[in-house]
């Protein structure tokens, strides 16, 4: 316990009020002693309750890993070569090739040679074309036939000149079906000839020998 030093008290009278000086100087001393512990325990106190607590800094916020996307790579897709021993299968002319990139029909590029398209088809031979005068070409050499216009019952009369065979001796008729000419005698067919490239290509009914007529 803390001591306090008191100084006496001036001798009081013996008034009332000197004695109430009195009483409050005899008083003085056990005052101050019962504040002076007080203050001591708080003190004390202090020091084991009242430390100031330690202020926890603050860790600073963490911030986002941003990474920058790298660059992406291009992946071209193409064809395995075929494997040992195999063979690859004929593509059919006018297939389209497929892209592998992107699984449509390639177009192609410039500079391509492309297919010549087919020469168009000769327009069949006509009646009026095949009217004329013509040379026939057989085994026995050359002569000559003519097909008119003039009709003959259903058919077109005809006549030929100089001919060693025969059976072309005896043609008097003709006509064109189905693209052919057909030479006619009294008997039947003489002659069967289908168009050929400006002229007309077949054979004799009856010997089967070549024959051709040309103008």
């Amino acid at each position: 316990m803390m001591q306090v030093a008191v100084e006496r008290a001036p001798q009081a009278s013996a008034t009332p009020a000197g004695r109430r000086l009195r009483a409050v100087w005899a008083l003085l001393p056990v005052a101050l002693a019962v504040a002076g512990c007080q203050s001591s325990r708080f003190d004390s106190g202090s020091s084991v309750y009242g430390s100031p607590q330690r202020r926890v800094a603050s860790a600073p916020p963490l911030e986002p890993d941003v990474t920058a996307p790298g660059p992406t790579s291009r992946v071209d897709a193409s064809p395995l070569p075929p494997a040992p021993g195999t063979s690859i299968a004929p593509v059919a002319p006018g297939t389209p090739v497929i892209d592998p990139a992107t699984g449509q029909p390639a177009v192609a590029s410039l500079g391509t040679t492309a297919t010549p398209a087919p020469a168009p088809a000769a327009p069949p031979p006509t009646r009026a074309g095949a009217v004329g005068r013509w040379t026939a070409k057989e085994a026995a050499g050359s002569c000559g036939v003519n097909l008119s216009s003039t009709p003959a019952l259903d058919l077109y009369k005809a006549n030929t000149s100089g001919c060693a065979n025969k059976d072309l001796q005896s043609v008097n008729a003709w006509e064109l079906r189905d693209g052919e000419v057909y030479l006619y005698a009294r008997g039947g067919v003489v002659a069967r000839l289908r168009d050929s490239g400006g002229q007309f290509a077949g054979v004799i009914a009856k010997s089967g020998a070549p024959l051709t007529l040309s103008k």
